[in-house]
C-alpha cells in the first residue's frame, strides 16, 4: 500500500510539474525590426525655367529667384503679384513685370546699394505662369503649357505627347480671341502649306477633335 501510495505521489508531482511548464508562456519569436521612419521630406528647389534673362519679360505670377551674394536673407523666391511688384526686404515694393531678369537684376543692385556695400545680385526665373497655351481634346496630355521660347504649333502637339486613337489630325483648330486658325496635321508633316505651322502667342487654345 505505501509503495502505491509513494508511487502515485511521484505520478502526480510529475504531472503537476508538465502542466506547469505548458502554462509558462512561451518566449516570442523576435519581430523583424521596423524600418525606421524616412524624414519629411523637405520641398527641393525648382529648376530655373529656360528663358534668356536678356530678352524673357517677366510678368504677373512668374516665379523669381532672387540671390544677394552672401546675404541669405535679402534671398528667396518671390512670385510677381498682378501689380506686377515684387516686395523685398529693405527694398519694399519694386516693379518687376515688363522688364527682362537682367534688367530687373540691375534695379534690385541700385536699391540695395543703398543699405549693402557693392552687392552681388543674380536675378532668375523660377517658373513662367505669366505665358502660357493650351492644348486640348485628342491629345495625350492636354492641359496649360508655359510659353518660355518661341513655339509653332506642331512643336505644341509635339509637346502634349502627340494624338489619341481617334483624333481629327485635318481639322485642328487655334482660337486666339476672336481668331480662328485651321491646321492640318497631315499636311504640314508632308512639307505642304507650312503657313499653317504659325507660332503660338499667349492665351492660344489649340484644340484637337
Amino acid at each position: 500500500m505505501q509503495r502505491f501510495l509513494a508511487t502515485a505521489l511521484v505520478i502526480l508531482s510529475a504531472a503537476t510539474l508538465l502542466v506547469a511548464q505548458t502554462q509558462q508562456p512561451t518566449p516570442r519569436e523576435a519581430e523583424p525590426a521596423r524600418p525606421a521612419e524616412p524624414a519629411p521630406a523637405t520641398l527641393a528647389e525648382a529648376p530655373p525655367a529656360a528663358v534668356d534673362p536678356r530678352t524673357y519679360i517677366i510678368g504677373p505670377e512668374d516665379i523669381l529667384l532672387i540671390r544677394v551674394w552672401r546675404e541669405p536673407e535679402h534671398s528667396g523666391l518671390v512670385t510677381v503679384r498682378p501689380d506686377g511688384k515684387i516686395t523685398l526686404p529693405l527694398i519694399g515694393d519694386i516693379q518687376a513685370a515688363g522688364l527682362t531678369p537682367d534688367k530687373l537684376d540691375a534695379e534690385v543692385t541700385a536699391a540695395l546699394s543703398k543699405y549693402i556695400n557693392n552687392p552681388d545680385v543674380i536675378v532668375s526665373v523660377q517658373a513662367v505662369r505669366s505665358k502660357r497655351y493650351y492644348v486640348t481634346g485628342e491629345v495625350n496630355r492636354p492641359g496649360a503649357y508655359p510659353l518660355v521660347t518661341p513655339v509653332t504649333v506642331l512643336e505644341a502637339l509635339t509637346l502634349a505627347g502627340g494624338f489619341r486613337d481617334f483624333a481629327n489630325k485635318k481639322n485642328i483648330t487655334i482660337l486666339r480671341g476672336n481668331q480662328r486658325f485651321k491646321f492640318n496635321y497631315n499636311e504640314v508633316i508632308k512639307g505642304k502649306k507650312l503657313s499653317q505651322n504659325i507660332v503660338l502667342q499667349h492665351g492660344d487654345y489649340i484644340i484637337v477633335p
